[in-house]
């Protein structure tokens, strides 16, 4: 899949669900998720992968971890129209 890149920032065990927000990073900002899954066996990644898709309005299997499996700091690949896809992530950062 060949897509649109995003970073994001994710915050697991959140009271509740959200994406939206602004975190600067070294190389850009990144999008804020977060999830109420906690950060155990790859939890919170899945979390934040359902939360980015419903948020981009795209489905699940178009959206796909590029790297941070580990980590609060991942890339994200989304599938779509970039023109869509970059407006939608503009206006999430905030």
């Amino acid at each position: 899949m060949s897509g649109y890149r995003i970073a994001v920032r994710v915050r697991p065990g959140a009271s509740r669900t959200r994406v939206g927000g602004r975190y600067d990073a070294v190389p850009g900002p990144a999008l804020v998720v977060a999830v109420t899954a906690r950060a155990v066996d790859g939890r919170a990644t899945a979390a934040v992968l359902e939360a980015v898709a419903g948020a981009f309005g795209v489905r699940r299997r178009q959206v796909r971890l590029v790297s941070g499996a580990t980590s609060r700091d991942k890339v994200l690949e989304l599938n779509g129209p970039p023109d869509e896809l970059d407006a939608l992530f503009r206006e999430l950062l905030g």
